[in-house]
C-alpha cells in the first residue's frame, strides 16, 4: 500500500465506508501521555461501533528497559485484535483524540504485525465531530476476528542500531522532541536529558499541525530539510516510541515506507547509563 489514499481517510469518506454492507474495523485509541484514560472519553461518545483499544496495556509491552512504550509480545496483541473484531485482510480504521499520535502509533503497530490494510482517520475525533457526522455511547458487541500476528511488517531499530544509523555518513536519526529536550536543556518525562549522539533534531509541530499532515511534496521538502535524501536509511524515535511513530507514518506519506521506528527510544536508550548523551547541538540541518 502506497500514496495518502491508503493511509489516512477523512470523516466523509468513512461517512460513507460505513454504510457499506461489510464496513472497516473501527479502533478507537484515544490516549494522553498523564491521563486520564482514553476508555473514559470512549464511553462519552465515539463514532458508531468503534471499539476501544486501550496503547498502554494493549498496543504496548510494560514498561521497562525497552522503553516505556515497548513492543508488544504477539500472542497479547493477536488476543487484543482478534477481540476488537479485527479479521485477516480486512480494512481497519483507527482514530484517537485529533493530535494523531496514538493513532499512527497503532497504524504502526498494526502494520508492524503483519496487517496491511489499516487507515487512520485525519484529523481524529475532533474532526468527525466537526463534520456534524453522528456518535454513539452504547458498547460496541464486535464479532470476534481471526487475524494472526507475524511482527516484522515494518522495519524496527534497537538501541545499536540506532546508533549506527545516527553516527553514519549516510542516513539519519530523526529525534522528532521538542528543541529543549533534544538539546538537553529540559527534560519533563525521562530522567536523562540529550540525545543520541549525531541524531538530528525535527520537532514533530514541524511537520504535522494538530494530527493533520500536509501535502506530501511539502513533507519531503522538510524531510529534505532534516537530511533525509535519496534513499539513504532513516529512522525515528522520540520519548516512548508514539509520536515517532507518527513521523514514520508522515515518511510513509513522503514516499519512504522503509523508514524505522526506535520503538524504545529515548526512554529506552537512557534505561542503560553507560549509553553516551550528547546535549546542544543545532536543531536541524
Amino acid at each position: 500500500m502506497s500514496g495518502t489514499v491508503d493511509l489516512l481517510v477523512e470523516p466523509d469518506r468513512l461517512a460513507a465506508e460505513l454504510d457499506r454492507a461489510d464496513p472497516p474495523v473501527l479502533l478507537d485509541v484515544r490516549w494522553r501521555l498523564t491521563g486520564p484514560p482514553g476508555r473514559d472519553d470512549h464511553t462519552a461518545g465515539h463514532l458508531p461501533g468503534a471499539v476501544f483499544v486501550d496503547l498502554d496495556t494493549e498496543l504496548c509491552g510494560p514498561p521497562g528497559t525497552a522503553g516505556r512504550h515497548p513492543l508488544p509480545e504477539p500472542a497479547a496483541l493477536q488476543g487484543t485484535l482478534r477481540a476488537a473484531g479485527v479479521r485477516a485482510g480486512h480494512p481497519v480504521v483507527v482514530y484517537d483524540g485529533g493530535d494523531g499520535m496514538s493513532a499512527a502509533r497503532a497504524w504502526w503497530t498494526l502494520r508492524w504485525a503483519g496487517h496491511r490494510a489499516v487507515r487512520v482517520l485525519h484529523g481524529g475525533y475532533p474532526a468527525w465531530t466537526a463534520a456534524g457526522l453522528p456518535v454513539d455511547t452504547a458498547a460496541p458487541t464486535p464479532t470476534p476476528g481471526d487475524v494472526t500476528v507475524v511482527p516484522g511488517g515494518l522495519p524496527v531499530l534497537d538501541a545499536g542500531q540506532a546508533a549506527r544509523l545516527a553516527a553514519a555518513d549516510a542516513g539519519v536519526l530523526l529525534d522528532v522532541r521538542a528543541a529543549p529536550r533534544y538539546r538537553g536543556e529540559a527534560e519533563p518525562v525521562d530522567p536523562v536529558a540529550g540525545h543520541v549522539p549525531g541524531a538530528v533534531n525535527l520537532p514533530a509541530p514541524e511537520y504535522v499541525t494538530r494530527g493533520r499532515f500536509p501535502a506530501a511534496e511539502a513533507l519531503r521538502e522538510r524531510f529534505a530539510a532534516a537530511g533525509v535524501r535519496g534513499d539513504a536509511p532513516v529512522g525515528a524515535y522520540c520519548g516512548s516510541g508514539v509520536t515517532a511513530a507518527q513521523t514514520v507514518l508522515a515518511l510513509h506519506l513522503a514516499g519512504r515506507p522503509d523508514a524505522a521506528l526506535y520503538v524504545g527510544s529515548w526512554s529506552g536508550w537512557v534505561a542503560d547509563p553507560d549509553r553516551p548523551v550528547a546535549t546542544g547541538g543545532p536543531s536541524g540541518r
